[in-house]
């Protein structure tokens, strides 16, 4: 590991017990900041109202004003989300009635994207929505360096990931392809633990400058682009426990890992793509059939230059 990660990890390590909630308001206070968060959505009409609950009830009460703004970005649900979601408190907006001159695309990233339209916050956290079993120190662990280190534009949770009853053995892409695309490519990186996970926080200055890839890519290419625009010491990360969720199926992590080194390959060229589709192989009737699937091949631009975003600042 590099010296620099190394000090990076005694500087920029934390846990969540280290900014107690009242240390946090009293921080937000001082600053006059304001704080957003955002959970994209797509059919988790069973965990979504549960961490909306949770974030309402611990961090938006009169005594702990941590959290300005709840919304939930639902990219179409087929189930109840989107009344879930309402019921719980959360503001819900559809992915599609944001910027509805550029035709949404299917992915995580443009829903994070187009979140930055509907939110006020100066930081903004983000929260996966299929998590069970959610902590309010996803959110105030996240958020809290960034109200009490200055320095500080993005902060990225750390957790344990169990895959059912083993423990430590969830994040099979993290594992298997980002983590080895960090150390090789961008060792400065290497010290964080969770660099696919889906909480962070960051200030809206940072993120209104950085492109999004549209899918599965976006936290890798969101900390890289990071990392050249604002240094190392301007990242952190912060433990908060246990994290559990809905886990995919191995082919849907191929086609994760493939959107991941596209984003890396970018990253790394800016150059030729040499072939943006993955074929994975099913058995069927007829013995083992290929289906092939596209792989992302769109980012969009920083916030900062889309007009209806300087609109909305300037107003």
């Amino acid at each position: 590991m590099l010296e620099d990660v190394e000090r990076w990890l005694s500087t920029r390590s934390w846990s969540a017990e280290d900014r107690p909630l009242e240390k946090l308001v009293a921080a937000k206070r001082s600053t006059g900041s304001t704080v957003s968060v955002v959970l994209p959505a797509l059919d988790e009409e069973e965990t979504v109202g549960g961490i909306v609950a949770v974030i309402r009830r611990e961090l938006m009460t009169a005594r702990t004003p941590l959290v300005d703004e709840v919304v939930v970005i639902d990219s179409g649900s087929t189930d109840r989300t989107s009344e879930v979601a309402a019921a719980a408190g959360a503001r819900v907006v559809h992915r599609d009635e944001i910027l509805p001159r550029v035709p949404a695309l299917p992915g995580k990233g443009e829903v994070l994207w187009r979140s930055l339209l509907v939110t006020r916050g100066d930081i903004v956290a983000f929260v996966d929505a299929d998590l069970r079993d959610f902590s309010a120190d996803f959110v105030s662990g996240t958020v809290g360096p960034l109200l009490t280190e200055p320095g500080v534009h993005l902060v990225k949770a750390m957790y344990d990931r169990p895959l059912g009853a083993a423990a430590g053995q969830g994040g099979r892409v993290t594992e298997l392809m980002a983590r080895p695309l960090l150390n090789m490519h961008w060792p400065r990186l290497a010290g964080f633990v969770q660099p696919l996970g889906g909480e962070y926080a960051a200030r809206r200055s940072l993120l209104e400058r950085l492109p999004f890839p549209v899918g599965y890519g976006v936290e890798l290419g969101m900390l890289v682009d990071a990392l050249h625009l604002v240094g190392l010491d301007a990242l952190a990360q912060v433990d908060v426990g246990v994290r559990r969720h809905r886990h995919q199926d191995g082919q849907a992590l191929g086609r994760m890992a493939a959107a991941i080194y596209r984003t890396a390959q970018l990253r790394l060229a800016r150059g030729h793509l040499v072939r943006p589709s993955l074929t994975q192989f099913e058995r069927g009737e007829r013995g083992f059939e290929p289906r092939t699937y596209a792989v992302d091949v769109e980012e969009r631009p920083p916030m900062t230059g889309i007009a209806e975003y300087e609109e909305r600042r300037a107003a």
